[in-house]
């Protein structure tokens, strides 16, 4: 039962933690994260990537157009903005919340998955975090021991990777292969099918976990019903928890959005599903840091247990908002709205590939774009500083000539890929674009990327 196995976290997690604190009396090096090692004396993407938008820019006394790092150009909504307004006002919302949350904020989110899983769901179901990336973060430190096991889809979220090693398990790797015909046609994420032999070769008695993420970053793909069938059977049969990474989960533009938690044809998912969530990706407001994990209640002590001796609790007058922020959601349709808005943001900005014959994976959910550009003609002679070479890709020269030269800043996928696979993987020639920008943004993002038709 997956009860029983929750049992030994708390004794795991003390158990982890003297590891390491005996691992350090003996070596202080021994501290360092070995995914960290894999790039030590490298920049991390982010700054990499942003400092060289910033020294384009000012080198050419002319903004460069991000859309590299998922961040929104606009604010908020109002009724969120006037809801943090209003708690910051009342003098409960400006102290301590809760660890497990405030009650008002678990009571607005039990409502929502209620109502998107088609059955009660308790607040009991519910730890809110300081971000989803610390929720994620919570449950890793909650179940996971060293020598455990993970199972991660790649091309993968960075931060999975570290999470998890910090608690001293171990990364198995399974594939979304890469559509071939990318290279030379549109494609969508039913194409980027999972390595089924390679998924059940990985699954050991030493996994614990299996890691979705849907929709996901940076592909855009949807899991569908028979994929969350098939997984679920494996987590089923080999007494696994499945973490569902549902950060953009307003943000779907298929029919509908299948979830793990909420399978008809595998309801006994539900036990062993732990779902995460963001109010940041739902309502423009990355920085908030608010998130939440949703599952049952046998499972979410032991994230709340984590949780508590990561932060202890999370902003309290932006969880007040955020309660406030999604009953007023459901009123006025806003996520439906949210949609409707990003179709067009999409339609806006693959125009210009469309027109220069650059093919990209259509996203079926989140506000990423995928596009290959294996067509582009760098000049043989152009040079690239050592941060950029030493990577060893074609898409950080790519990534880097497109900032410098053409003044559009987007993120190298391989980045998403375990270090032994990027150089063969077919994203190696890929850039990622976030599209959660105003529409005149784009669109000047488009009247610069027309300027690639003399490099083709």
């Amino acid at each position: 039962m997956v009860t029983q196995f929750a049992k030994r976290t708390l004794r795991g997690s003390k158990i982890s933690i003297r590891r390491v604190m005996t691992q350090a009396l003996n070596s202080p090096e021994s501290l360092h994260n070995p995914y960290f090692n894999q790039a030590k004396g490298q920049k991390d993407i982010w700054t990499l990537i942003n400092e060289t938008a910033a020294a384009a820019a000012a080198e050419n006394s002319r903004p460069v157009v991000n859309l590299g790092q998922g961040f929104f150009s606009y604010a908020p909504p109002e009724f969120a903005r006037s809801a943090v307004d209003n708690a910051l006002e009342k003098a409960q919302f400006n102290q301590y919340a809760p660890a497990r949350g405030n009650p008002n904020l678990l009571k607005s989110v039990a409502e929502q998955y209620a109502q998107a899983y088609g059955r009660p769901v308790d607040s009991s179901q519910v730890q809110i975090a300081t971000g989803a990336n610390e929720g994620m973060f919570s449950v890793f430190f909650g179940f996971l021991t060293p020598g455990d096991e993970v199972i991660v889809f790649q091309p993968f979220f960075d931060q999975y990777i570290p999470n998890i090693e910090m608690c001293g398990a171990k990364v198995k790797y399974v594939q979304l292969k890469y559509p071939q015909k990318l290279d030379k046609e549109n494609v969508t994420g039913d194409d980027w099918v999972i390595d089924w032999e390679g998924l059940v070769e990985n699954i050991s008695s030493k996994t614990k976990i299996i890691v979705l993420n849907s929709p996901h970053n940076p592909i855009g793909k949807i899991f569908t019903e028979d994929e969350l069938h098939r997984i679920g059977e494996l987590a089923i049969k080999h007494n696994l928890i499945v973490l569902s990474d549902e950060v953009y989960e307003n943000l779907f533009y298929t029919k509908t959005f299948p979830r793990p938690a909420a399978l008809a044809s595998l309801p006994e998912l539900a036990e062993r599903t732990l779902t995460v969530g963001s109010a940041g990706k739902s309502f423009a407001a990355t920085g908030w840091r608010v998130g939440w994990v949703q599952g049952p209640a046998s499972l979410i002590k032991y994230v709340t247990a984590a949780h508590v001796r990561i932060c202890f609790s999370s902003p309290a007058p932006l969880q007040q908002a955020v309660a406030d922020a999604i009953i007023e959601a459901r009123k006025n349709n806003y996520f439906e709205k949210t949609i409707d808005d990003y179709v067009k943001k999409y339609k806006l900005f693959t125009s210009v590939f469309d027109e220069l014959g650059l093919p990209y994976t259509i996203a079926q959910g989140g506000y990423f774009l995928l596009v290959n550009f294996s067509k582009l003609k760098i000049p043989h002679d152009y040079e690239f500083p050592e941060d950029f070479l030493s990577r060893g890709t074609d898409d950080f020269k790519i990534a880097y000539w497109l900032i410098k030269e053409i003044g559009v800043v987007a993120i190298p996928p391989t980045e998403f890929l375990h270090p032994d696979f990027r150089k063969a993987h077919g994203t190696s020639t890929c850039l990622r674009f976030a599209v959660c920008k105003d529409d005149s943004i784009l669109q000047d993002a488009v009247e610069r990327l027309k300027l690639l038709k003399n490099y083709l």
